[in-house]
């Protein structure tokens, strides 16, 4: 009896002071700042955790939508490697370059030698590479400082448009470094229109002069070519028009243009960019010019010189990424695949691609 109340006694005197130290050491570790309150232990890290911290915001959270955005943008798929290196350009065992395009021509820009054809008289749409002829025709005609006046006709043009307004004057030479930089429609139609009172007329033109320079398996119903029946090329009539085009003057010193600035009526001024992405890419690439419509898919006309040598190389109906690919490679086997007296040479084509990374 005696020991069990010493027992207790003993309990009694330690139990407050366990009590006071355990209140002791939770406020000596509380965060200064804090109010007096519970201590809550902490938890496992779990796999969720880790995600929820590698998106959580700053500690100055401004709004839930923001919030969404950057855990969006955190957890969005990897880019997609740019379309130019989806696929090398492969080479036949004679070291021409193998194409996925519906129709292909290779021709020296000076003497007409056909170098390579594929499906070159298979009739296809043209899409905005006959805007070429529409230039030429523009171009042979001269007076290029005379004004030209906006029509509301001439707007009717979608869906690529520079978005000139009706009343708005402009000087010949503005619209066609415009049109074959940019390629926007209602600068095609306003040219058409100021050459030969309207668009069907100018039709005409084109036919015209198309059959003077051999396209005879052509024909031609706007200046634009936006897709309509009746109108129809070829990658052989392209190339000649391509040539005429090529030995003009005034052509050729806006084709090569990578960019323009174009300034309005009003003054506002806009960077044009050129379409021609081989140009941009290809040292030795001087120009010509783009076209895409669903029926055409995508063609290109582009032309390129060394010393001695000038080639234009016509692709028509390739795939968004292969129009670059195929026609970069046929122009650099073009310039260089034969030797100054004719013979067929074997040069090393490789790394063509890489240029158009």
């Amino acid at each position: 009896m005696k020991w069990r109340n010493r027992i207790l006694f003993f309990c009694a005197l330690i139990l407050p002071l366990i009590a006071w130290g355990q209140d002791a050491e939770s406020e000596a570790v509380r965060p200064s700042g804090i109010a007096p309150g519970p201590v809550r232990k902490a938890r496992a890290v779990t796999a969720k955790d880790k995600e929820e911290v590698d998106v959580s915001p700053s500690p100055v959270q401004k709004s839930t939508k923001s919030t969404r955005a950057r855990s969006h943008r955190t957890h969005a798929k990897p880019k997609q490697k740019p379309e130019s290196t989806q696929a090398p350009t492969e080479y036949t065992p004679d070291g021409i370059p193998k194409t996925g395009a519906a129709s292909v021509i290779v021709v020296d820009a000076n003497n007409g030698q056909i170098m390579y054809e594929k499906n070159a008289d298979e009739v296809r749409a043209a899409a905005s590479t006959q805007k070429l002829l529409t230039a030429l025709i523009v171009a042979e005609r001269g007076f290029l400082d005379q004004p030209v006046t906006v029509q509301t006709v001439d707007t009717m043009a979608d869906p690529v448009k520079l978005n000139i307004k009706p009343g708005d004057t402009y000087q010949r030479i503005d619209l066609l470094r415009a049109l074959l930089v940019k390629s926007p429609n209602d600068v095609a139609r306003c040219l058409a229109r100021d050459n030969a009172g309207s668009v069907e007329a100018f039709a005409e033109v084109m036919n015209r002069r198309a059959r003077e320079l051999g396209a005879i398996h052509s024909h031609f119903v706007n200046p634009n070519g936006l897709p309509v029946p009746g109108q129809y090329s070829s990658a052989r009539d392209l190339s000649l028009i391509a040539r005429a085009a090529y030995a003009n003057s005034t052509i050729r010193s806006i084709v090569c243009l990578p960019q323009l600035v174009f300034r309005y009526a009003n003054g506002r001024t806009r960077e044009l960019e050129n379409t021609n992405k081989v140009l941009r890419r290809l040292p030795y690439c001087n120009g010509m010019k783009t076209g895409y419509t669903e029926a055409a898919g995508h063609c290109l006309i582009c032309s390129g010189a060394r010393p001695g040598r000038d080639i234009i190389v016509v692709v028509l109906g390739d795939s968004k990424a292969g129009v670059w690919r195929d026609a970069s490679a046929l122009l650099s086997w073009g310039l260089w695949s034969l030797n100054n007296n004719g013979s067929p040479s074997r040069p090393a084509l490789t790394g063509v691609a890489e240029h158009m990374r």
